[in-house]
């Protein structure tokens, strides 16, 4: 594994972590919110890792939109319309924030967001652990 791949996934080992314990824990608006911005990073770290793995294996992706779809016809993601969703949502966080897309967002998150970060974690892992670089 290379030592910038290596880098990133250890950040975003730790961002996921850090996401999940946020969302199971999240009750007041501020914790939500808090939550809500560990999606945020962890959704920059998860494109960025692909993006380094992808290019590990001689793909060059350079936006989520593309780097999504490799990840996805490579294994790495098991469903591309939850990642593209995320983009829009990621997008949609930057420019506007009400308390209430805020909600829908976090729902999104402990619904089907968690999952798919946990879906890339386990791919990025079992792959890096089963290829040398």
């Amino acid at each position: 594994m290379s030592e910038r791949l290596k880098a990133i996934f250890i950040d975003f080992e730790r961002t996921y972590r850090n996401l999940i314990e946020a969302t199971n824990n999240a009750k007041t608006d501020l914790e939500i919110d808090g939550a809500i911005k560990r999606f945020e990073l962890c959704y920059e770290l998860a494109w960025k890792i692909i993006k380094e793995y992808l290019a590990n294996l001689g793909i060059i992706c350079k936006n989520p939109r593309d780097c999504f779809k490799y990840a996805y016809q490579n294994g790495l993601i098991n469903d591309e319309n939850v990642w593209l969703e995320m983009i829009g949502v990621r997008n949609q966080l930057v420019h506007t924030y009400t308390s209430e897309q805020s909600r829908e967002v976090f729902e999104k998150m402990r619904s089907k967001y968690i999952e798919a970060f946990e879906n890339l974690y386990i791919s990025i892992k079992k792959g890096v652990n089963d290829v040398e670089y």
